[in-house]
């Protein structure tokens, strides 16, 4: 049990450390911009080295999503624990329009403002939400009672992933019944090309 004591409280230092890197990294990039703060700058205000900023945080970009893990649990829990006879689909679209309104909402709008005016900060929010893929494709193998996943699985995983980025610059509502329902239902009745 005397074990337990020193690592416990290494752990706390270390959750401590982490806060005081994202509070002064959301204060900084709020004030000046993500572009006009550096790491350096960063750490100065969170009193640590840059090398602990780097320790706990694999690049700058990573300071403005530091909730990616809890992320891609939600996205595997709205489709795991979704309600008895909703689909897939379904699930996934009231998901991703639950997370798209905690966006919108105080103080998070303040972030999402700062991601959309810096283009290194969308592109890595794509790759982050990609990086979703093989999670939803095991939870949906796994769904199926399948040993490996079908073509058919990773497919749509890769295109259900992409409908919330398309739907973000439009109505999201009506952007992802559009999403949805090509996924669901086909390219095949938008083709008029002769078969």
């Amino acid at each position: 049990m005397g074990n337990d004591v020193p690592a416990g409280r290494r752990e706390r230092k270390k959750a401590a450390t982490r806060t005081a890197i994202l509070e002064a990294a959301t204060t900084l990039f709020l004030e000046r911009g993500f572009d006009a703060v550096t790491v350096r700058e960063i750490a100065d205000k969170a009193d640590v080295t840059p090398k602990t900023v780097y320790a706990h945080f694999p690049c700058k970009e990573a300071l403005v999503f530091s909730t990616e893990g809890e992320q891609q649990d939600r996205l595997v829990a709205a489709v795991r624990d979704r309600t008895p006879g909703t689909t897939i689909s379904d699930a996934l679209k009231t998901h991703y329009l639950a997370e798209i309104a905690i966006l919108k909402s105080e103080p998070m709008n303040r972030i999402l403002a700062l991601m959309e005016a810096t283009p290194a900060l969308v592109e890595y929010a794509e790759r982050m939400w990609l990086r979703h893929e093989e999670a939803l494709i095991a939870t949906l193998t796994d769904e199926f009672g399948l040993a490996e996943p079908s073509a058919e699985i990773r497919f749509y995983a890769r295109f259900a992933l992409q409908i919330p980025l398309m739907a973000r610059q439009a109505d999201p509502e009506s952007a992802m019944d559009v999403g949805f329902r090509l996924l669901d239902r086909g390219w095949d009745h938008y083709d008029p090309t002769p078969r």
